[in-house]
């Protein structure tokens, strides 16, 4: 025991000095006592010590002084050392009890507040009780100091509904948010309100900024405030606690990423290896193209580079590529014309136009001949694998630039699809009972139909589609009819195809040689360690402590880099309809309903965000609700736990049944499902009592 809990008396008022200390009255009490006498508006009451007996005199004494002889409602609430700290809030883990009336009620809800401490999970820690006044509320609900949505500290986010804050911090409510400036200006409201049912208006917007200013300054730092307005119009502090969990926000200049058009041709997680023999000469190739195009300086292009990995994934950088608009549109109004027009009037001149059909034909010819000439991996030495793989990542710079140039300047040739091609020559190979590895020999335009792996040999559809599955693609003119960019877009599919067959070949023999401990880690090697294996030099001595990347969910359309981290760019159109994400990142996995039997990937689909959920909160992969606030319980210790979180989804527990694969972006609110069953593809207090008494969502 402290030297503080030793010479505590059996209760300690909010004013006392004692209150200020966490030891003896726990961390939310210690926070009010402190607002208390810094002058913000808080409730009187006080706090009965770690150890207390409920029913001992002192006790009964402060119950009676507060209460007025039992004719006033009081707040029963936990105060633990363990909640309300700077790295956990423990939000909603403790039982809080509303409208405590009469003296054997007050011990029963004293009591009550104790046991939710053996239950709560998380560190043990002692709790005191908190016992304040019963405020009649005509409006409540939470304020952050900042918006932990969108890691802005220049901006405030409140949450209000009418009546306490009790239901909307419990999950019951999804109350109305205001996104408001520091000084209290307000920005926008979710979802819109009229007149007749505003919450709060623009005067207490402003006041509550004020609370949330004055509270920073007391705390050094953004809080976390729960609130009230009584029926007289006055405002109060219930409770100040730090902001546990901001969400990432991107430095300034941080490059807009996608995965764009390059997902079409690489749209797997890429183990390392991969990442070298095909992301690397994929850039290389759409530097040169944006080079000769002459609409990226080329300072630039020698610094950044046009394609790289996020996550195991290829994504793009969607300004080089041009894909959206500059980033200074003033300075674009100086020189409107776009890198498209530029390349278009090149062509138009006579210049790009004659040369790229003709270098094409050459590329497409040399591909051929060398795909054609290649003898089986078995029969080259460990010298010839790595020269065929050498031309294969030269080759494919060529076959990316050309590819990049004809998908803007051919963009109305005509021609077939290798997709359309594939899909036919898949029919008539299941037609003629070839298996997977006869039918890529006899027609291997059936590749552009899977993505390339350098452990795993391609696997192709069962059937193509027929008349149960939709229209048959057009297709069946023959390889030689494809368009320019077609055609080069299935040699790259077919180089990347033979350099897999050399790798698994080279893994074969290091395997054999007990140089590799098992041929799948041939794919956690960089290109020049590989390179030094097949030149006979040992391998990294850390390889086998490297581990694969495992399958992740698919990138947003675009986003930036926060510390490594991705965040999907926030637009307007994120904003719109109801579901809102409440916690960053992206998920998919399997849902659950939060009953036996657990999914390994479990993406928890509930109705509301109860509190009582919280502890199945570890080990999900995210979280879905068709009710509930960003700013309740479940949904800040959803932050705490980098879990991915929606809320508002209309119809969440009928769409997403168990089972069913769901797809969810926590900054977006973007939720989908592919309508399949079965294992998915991961990324990364109490009970309401009945004894007349009610459980709060205060925390």
């Amino acid at each position: 025991m402290t030297a503080i809990e030793e010479r505590a008396p059996r209760t300690v008022p909010l004013d006392h000095p004692d209150a200020q200390r966490n030891g003896a009255v726990g961390a939310k009490a210690a926070h009010l006592a402190r607002a208390a006498r810094a002058g913000l508006p808080v409730l009187p009451g006080f706090v009965i010590p770690y150890g207390t007996d409920p029913a001992a005199a002192p006790v009964e004494r402060a119950w009676r002084e507060l209460s007025a002889d039992g004719t006033r409602p009081l707040v029963v609430r936990s105060s633990s050392a363990a909640e309300d700290t700077g790295e956990s809030s423990m939000a909603g883990r403790f039982t809080s009890v509303l409208d405590v009336r009469g003296w054997a009620a007050f011990q029963d809800a004293v009591r009550t507040v104790l046991d939710s401490a053996r239950g709560a999970g998380g560190p043990p820690a002692p709790m005191a009780v908190l016992v304040q006044v019963m405020l009649p509320a005509h409006s409540g609900g939470v304020l952050f100091g900042a918006d932990p949505i969108q890691g802005r500290e220049d901006r405030m986010l409140v949450s209000a509904v009418r009546g306490g804050p009790d239901a909307l911090v419990g999950g019951e409510a999804p109350g109305t948010n205001y996104h408001v400036t520091r000084s209290g200006r307000l920005l926008r409201t979710e979802p819109p309100e009229r007149a007749g049912d505003r919450v709060l208006g623009r005067a207490e917007l402003h006041r509550l900024a004020r609370l949330a200013r004055r509270a920073r300054q007391l705390f050094d730092g953004p809080q976390d405030i729960e609130f009230a307005f009584d029926r007289d119009g006055r405002l109060w502090l219930l409770q100040s606690r730090p902001i546990t969990a901001m969400a990432l926000r991107p430095p300034r200049g941080a490059r807009l990423l996608g995965p764009g058009p390059v997902a079409e041709t690489l749209p797997d997680v890429l183990q390392p290896l991969e990442e070298d023999l095909w992301v690397t000469p994929m850039s290389r190739g759409l530097t040169a193209a944006l080079d000769i195009g002459a609409t990226v300086p080329r300072r630039r292009l020698r610094t950044t580079p046009v394609v790289t990995t996020v996550e195991g994934r290829a994504a793009a950088d969607l300004e080089l590529l041009g894909t959206v608009p500059p980033r200074f549109r003033l300075l674009a109004l100086l020189n409107p014309v776009p890198g498209a027009r530029r390349l278009s009037a090149a062509w138009r001149v006579g210049r790009l136009r004659s040369a790229l059909p003709g270098l094409a034909v050459d590329l497409l010819a040399e591909v051929d001949r060398t795909l054609a000439q290649a003898p089986r991996p078995d029969r080259l030495d460990r010298a010839e694998l790595l020269a065929l793989l050498r031309w294969g990542r030269a080759v494919l710079v060529a076959l990316h630039a050309q590819e990049a140039l004809a998908g803007v300047l051919l963009d109305g040739e005509r021609g077939g699809t290798a997709a359309g091609e594939a899909l036919t020559a898949l029919a008539e190979g299941r037609e003629a009972g070839l298996d997977d590895s006869r039918l890529i020999a006899a027609l291997p335009v059936v590749l552009a139909l899977v993505p390339p792996s350098v452990t795993r040999p391609p696997r192709l559809p069962g059937r193509a589609p027929g008349p149960d599955s939709g229209p048959p693609a057009a297709g069946g003119s023959g390889v030689a009819a494809l368009s320019t960019r077609e055609g080069l877009r299935l040699r790259i599919r077919w180089v990347h195809e033979l350099q897999a067959r050399l790798v698994r070949e080279a893994a074969r023999r290091l395997t054999a040689r007990g140089e590799l401990p098992e041929p799948g880690r041939v794919a956690l090697l960089r290109w020049p360690e590989l390179v030094a294996a097949l030149r006979h030099r040992p391998l990294p001595a850390d390889l086998h402590r490297r581990q694969p990347r495992g399958p992740s969910a698919p990138l947003p359309d675009a986003f930036r880099l926060a510390d490594g981290q991705v965040v999907p760019e926030w637009t307007a159109r994120h904003g719109e309809g109801t579901a809102r994400g409440v916690s960053g990142g992206r998920a998919a996995g399997t849902a659950w309903d939060g009953t036996e039997p657990r999914p390994p990937d479990p993406v928890l689909v509930v109705r509301n965000l109860d509190p009582a959920l919280a502890p199945l909160l570890p080990g999900l992969t995210g979280l879905v609700a068709q009710n509930g606030s960003p700013l309740s319980h479940l949904a800040v210790l959803a932050r705490e736990y980098r879990l991915p979180a929606v809320v508002g989804v209309d119809d969440a527990v009928r769409r997403f049944p168990p089972g069913t694969r769901v797809l969810l972006d926590g900054t977006t609110g973007e939720t989908t499902s592919d309508g399949g069953t079965g294992a998915a593809v991961p990324l990364a207090g109490g009970a309401r009592r009945r004894t007349g008494r009610r459980r709060a969502g205060t925390r």
